[in-house]
């Protein structure tokens, strides 16, 4: 109880609580007198403010084993009302305490008086939110004449009127900020002449190499072959570099934890908004911890007045993305980055219900992790999987990418291609690079790929969250086609100085970025070419009267890519799915040929948007799963069913012990 205390009031000795003061701030007082201490400030307008006896000794005993304050602890679980605690705590300070917005001075800043819960009125008086560290600075003016004048306002009125009246700065911060620093590292450009010409020269090449004869043909089929065949190379070296056993971390106590910013990007999700506070509720992490940002759009009226129905505690600010362009996830993302807290900072989307013990995982492996992972990863998995063919195939998909093939980049030191949900990352890796790009489609990609040229690494974490995915086929060729378009941005971005980038990021992960985007390319637009050509020929009879070396050689080559493709997508599906516990749906890769098919019509599609329309956000509308593998009381997966049972947090179970 030493930490906190006052020791500027004008007694000199511990006094007892007066206006009427229970049992449980009494005892408090004894306590404390006994150890020749002060009861703390924010315990005595905790207690005035109306807070229960058994919250307050819960709150001290809470925030002793999380070594915070015990308001926070308070505020943060929602015990009490931020208005009535700053009201009480203004009361006694003897200053005036400001409830409505109010015109700022030439001292406010953005998003530093934020951050910091003060500001200047435009009258030259500071007003500000205090922590408990600093209410003993402001105590030498408790009752005494004061050099400066002060009043006291909750965090959440502070926060609203300097959003609000810094909206624009906000809105060019977000959006502009990456290309201030580095313009070419920010997909806001075109592409230049040089791109444009070796693009062209690459589709002229891939569309030879279908056709014709000679040396030419060889030539130009040997070029595509060794492209797309590093490509597989490298997804069939990270399947066998993948491992299923889950990488130990040794748990953190509950005062070791950091504070964790978790950040979700909200645009008309009135439908999910109750079940996505429901999962975040359930995230076994010390509430007074937590620091929850939910970004909406200024003009996301429903959105905003389902979350100001829910009275959502403090831990929970709902963060408005001021009117601007482009209207993007990732400019959403980078107005909260600006006001984030937390030493990590995860993202999660309105339809995730990350495993409850996520981000006590996340903080222990970046507690043991050198300071180069700059982020780790969690696994991403369908719950809707039975909704029909597409969300299976869909599952599939997510299997092979999140329990193999990124696992095994992440094993490789290889840059990898973010999901858009359950990243973590230190808040000093994100800031380093740059935050998000606001203008990329696909900023989880683009942000792997930057994280690898400042020198970061990505892990892998042995965590799950659970995904809708879309079950209408124009539903998922829409996002398909986001995503495609993300690809060839990120494509653009990171080549326009070829030389920089080997530099920046070093040869080999350089060259396993571009066999990335090839793969995820270049298969999709022509793999299904290539196989009908390949499939035209042999019903022809052609593949089969090969004549002379070079004929025969084409063939022994194509065959080689064609079956390396084969076993790079069944190879890490299978076991993906085996160490997901899903392998019943290993019936439905039959129909990858047509799933593939799709595929190939999203990527041209995308390419039409990528010249017509390059930073549209297609949006994909959530809520609309039939079925959940969660909730139906289906068996749970292996992955899942093999971890041992959560340890309670520290906070809930000091809650219920006994306050004497």
């Amino acid at each position: 109880m030493s930490s906190g205390l006052v020791h500027l009031l004008p007694q000199t000795t511990p006094r007892r609580m007066h206006d009427g003061a229970g049992e449980a701030t009494d005892r408090l007082s004894e306590r404390a007198s006994r150890r020749g201490a002060l009861v703390p400030v924010s315990l005595i307008c905790l207690h005035q403010a109306g807070a229960p006896p058994d919250r307050l000794l819960a709150a001290t005993r809470i925030g002793a084993a999380l070594n915070i304050p015990p308001e926070q602890v308070m505020l943060r679980e929602g015990w009490i009302s931020e208005r009535d605690y700053y009201r009480s705590l203004a009361r006694w300070l003897g200053l005036p305490f400001v409830e409505e917005p109010f015109a700022l001075g030439r001292g406010a800043h953005y998003p530093q008086s934020i951050v910091a819960s003060i500001a200047q009125h435009a009258d030259g008086a500071w007003i500000c939110a205090p922590e408990a560290r600093r209410i003993e600075t402001l105590a030498l003016f408790r009752r005494r004449p004061a050099p400066i004048r002060v009043s006291i306002t909750t965090p959440t009125n502070l926060r609203l009127t300097i959003e609000r009246a810094f909206a624009p700065v906000a809105a060019r911060h977000a959006s502009r900020e990456l290309a201030r620093r580095d313009v070419d590292a920010c997909a806001l450009g075109k592409p230049n002449a040089v791109q444009i010409a070796a693009i062209a020269a690459l589709v002229i090449v891939i569309l030879a190499s279908l056709s014709g004869h000679g040396l030419l043909h060889l030539v130009l089929s040997s070029l595509v072959c060794a492209l797309l065949g590093a490509a597989i190379l490298l997804r069939l070296l990270a399947t066998a570099k993948s491992s299923g056993a889950a990488p130990r971390h040794t748990p953190l106590c509950d005062v070791d934890l950091p504070v964790y910013t978790v950040i979700v990007a909200l645009h008309r999700e009135a439908a999910v908004v109750r079940r996505l506070v429901n999962a975040l509720d359930a995230l076994d992490y010390p509430r007074a911890k937590l620091d929850i940002k939910l970004v909406i759009e200024v003009d996301d009226h429903e959105t905003r007045r389902m979350l100001e129905a829910l009275d959502l505690p403090p831990r929970y600010h709902i963060v408005i993305a001021p009117d601007g362009r482009p209207r993007t996830k990732p400019r959403a993302l980078n107005v909260a980055l600006a006001q984030a807290r937390g030493e990590l900072v995860t993202v999660y989307d309105a339809e995730d219900e990350p495993e409850p013990d996520q981000l006590r995982k996340s903080a222990a492996a970046f507690a043991t992790l050198p300071a180069h992972i700059g982020c780790v990863q969690g696994r991403l998995a369908i719950d809707n999987f039975r909704d029909g063919w597409i969300s299976s195939l869909f599952a599939i998909e997510y299997a092979a990418l999140f329990e193999v093939i990124n696992p095994g980049l992440s094993a490789l030191n290889a840059p990898v291609a973010l999901g858009g949900t359950s990243n973590h990352f230190r808040a000093t890796a994100l800031r380093d690079a740059g935050g998000w790009d606001a203008w990329n489609v696909t900023e989880d990609i683009d942000l792997g790929f930057r994280l690898a040229r400042h020198g970061y690494s990505v892990g892998a974490l042995d965590s799950s969250t659970y995904e809708e995915a879309p079950a209408q086929i124009r539903t998922w060729i829409n996002q398909r086609r986001r995503w495609f378009k993300g690809w060839m941005q990120t494509l653009v971005t990171h080549t326009r100085e070829p030389g920089r980038f080997v530099r920046e990021a070093g040869r080999m992960r350089a060259g396993a970025a571009m066999l990335l985007v090839a793969g995820a390319l270049i298969g999709p637009m022509f793999g299904p070419a290539f196989a009908l050509a390949l499939l035209v020929s042999a019903l022809s009879g052609d593949l089969f009267a090969l004549q002379g070396a070079g004929g025969v050689v084409a063939a022994v080559v194509w065959g080689a890519v064609c079956l390396g493709g084969l076993a790079s997508a069944i190879w890490p599906a299978l076991l993906g799915l085996r160490r997901r516990g899903l392998l019943q749906l290993a019936v439905w890769l039959p129909l990858l040929p047509v799933y593939w098919a799709l595929l190939s019509i999203a990527a041209w599609w995308a390419l039409y948007d990528f010249i017509r329309n390059p930073f549209y956000w297609a949006k994909t509308d959530h809520g609309h799963a039939k079925t959940s593998w969660r909730r139906d009381g289906a068996r749970a997966p292996a992955r899942i069913a093999q971890q041992p049972a959560m340890q309670q947090s520290a906070m809930h179970k000091l809650a219920t012990i006994d306050a004497g």
